[in-house]
This record gives C-alpha cells, sequence and structure tokens, in this order.
C-alpha cells in the first residue's frame, strides 16, 4: 500500500488482520498456481510487495529455501513481524515513492495493491526495474467496475441493500484515488512496458463463508467513512451485516486479475 492520509483500509485497524485471513482464503490458491507455473524455486530471490500478511510470504519462503531470498515490503509492517527470519527480510517501504529495496530479483509479485496506488506507472515501473534479466513480474489486482456488485443475485431487500453499501464502498475507494477498472488493464501495460510472454486470466468467487467474512471485516473498518460522508446510517449497517451473519446471502468479491511477464533474457 502507500502513504495517502486518506488511506481507506489502514493495516493498523483491528480489523486488517480479519481481511488478510480472508484474502488468504480466497485467493492463496489462485496465487500459488500462479506462482509455481512462473518455477519459483530454491535459491530464488524474491520481492514480495505491499505483503499486508504473511501468507504468500511464508510460502515464497519455503519454496526458495535457505539458499534464497524474499524481501517483504509494505508501508506498514507490524502484521508481518512473524514472518521476519530468514530467508524473509521485513522492510517498511512505499513503492510508489521509495527506490526498489534491491535488484537483480527472480520474481516481483504483487497483490492486490497497484489499484490502490496514486502513482500506479511509477510503482510498476520501479517493480520492472528490480528485475533480472529473464526475471518474472506477476501483478494481481482486482477490476471493481467489472463486477460492481456484492450480491449478483439481487432478489430482495438484503440483497440491494449489501449491493447499496458496496456501490459506496467503491465511491469511498475512488474518491481516494483508487482506479477501478485498473485489473482488466494489467496484460495491455505489461506488454508496453516490455515484457515478454504476457498472459492473465482473472479469479472470480461468488460465494463463499471467506466472501462473508472479508465483507464483515470491511464494512466494520469503514463503518464511520460510510456513516461520515452520508453513505449509509448506523442502523442500514447494523442490518447489513446481521444479514451476513445468518449465512443466508451469496456474497461476491471483484474479479481479481492476474497477470504475468518475464523481462528479456540477458544476451550472450
Amino acid at each position: 500500500m502507500t502513504r495517502t492520509d486518506g488511506y481507506l483500509l489502514d493495516n493498523r485497524q483491528a480489523e486488517a488482520a480479519e481481511r488478510f485471513d480472508a484474502f488468504a482464503a480466497l485467493f492463496d490458491p489462485t496465487t500459488f498456481r500462479h506462482l509455481e507455473r512462473l518455477g519459483v524455486g530454491p535459491g530464488w530471490r524474491c520481492w514480495e510487495v505491499g505483503a499486508g500478511g504473511t501468507s504468500v510470504v511464508s510460502w515464497l519462503a519455503k519454496k526458495v529455501g535457505p539458499t534464497g531470498r524474499v524481501v517483504a515490503t509494505d508501508i506498514d509492517t507490524a502484521l508481518l513481524i512473524p514472518a521476519a527470519r530468514p530467508p524473509v527480510e521485513v522492510r517498511v517501504h512505499d513503492v510508489a515513492v521509495d527506490e526498489p529495496p534491491g535488484e537483480g530479483f527472480d520474481l516481483v509479485h504483487a497483490r492486490l495493491v497497484l489499484v490502490h496506488v496514486p502513482d500506479r506507472e511509477r510503482a510498476l515501473r520501479s517493480m520492472i526495474e528490480a528485475l533480472r534479466p529473464g526475471g518474472r513480474l506477476l501483478i494481481e489486482d482486482a477490476d471493481p467496475a467489472l463486477q460492481p456488485l456484492l450480491c449478483p443475485d439481487e432478489h430482495g431487500p438484503a440483497q440491494q441493500l449489501a449491493n447499496r453499501l458496496r456501490n459506496g464502498f467503491r465511491d469511498l475507494l475512488a474518491a481516494r484515488g483508487a482506479d477501478l477498472s485498473y485489473g482488466r488493464t494489467l496484460p495491455r501495460l505489461l506488454r508496453t512496458a516490455g515484457l515478454q510472454r504476457v498472459e492473465a486470466d482473472a479469479y472470480f468467487p461468488v460465494a463463499s463463508a471467506a466472501c462473508a467474512a472479508l465483507e464483515s471485516a470491511t464494512v466494520r473498518q469503514i463503518r464511520d467513512r460510510l456513516v461520515t460522508e452520508g453513505l449509509a446510517t448506523d442502523a442500514e449497517i447494523d442490518r447489513h451485516l446481521a444479514n451476513i451473519a445468518t449465512g443466508d446471502m451469496d456474497l461476491a468479491t471483484a474479479p481479481m486479475i492476474s497477470a504475468w511477464g518475464r523481462t528479456a533474457p540477458e544476451e550472450i
């Protein structure tokens, strides 16, 4: 994440750990599948950008082993401290402002980061410049504008309320500089940046306990902003949280688009 006074989902808030657990449950299988395909293995040097929680960092650490290196960065590293042991190095870092924490990385990975970064172009360029010749880049980001609904099956008042609150959340994100259509641009941006063998896919969970856990934690985290900015009342938020707790609503997330490519190999 980047430093901004208006950042909506601060890692220091109590609900942040719940959100990272939900992200891990929802998206780790997809992320790990892509990382496996990219060939992550012993001795690799990896940079995990905007790491937030520890699930991807810990997976990478096991893959690269004692001869590898995993640099895990974020603007707030409090939740990364449990992973801060070799081969993991934890650093406070803002990808949109600071220089890369090294060079010659075999892999750079960022998940659900750039959509929130005001200077996305600079951040992406910084990540690519940190790669070695032939190094791999994997960027995974949401595209809320591609599928904006929390309840795609809007069949009753509970679902209508859920979708209205989700629209309020999207308004808050957009007002703070988030690009709600960013995910779909990733393949083009990677090709334009000169990466080779660019591919992409999307994952769109429609109903799961992790979707409900993520929504509950997110709404509780942004509750004050929703009320203060007139997007919802306390009574509506209480009703929405109660509806989630019943387990009767099929909640979705925005599609997460994963795009990957590699830098040109070194000329011999």
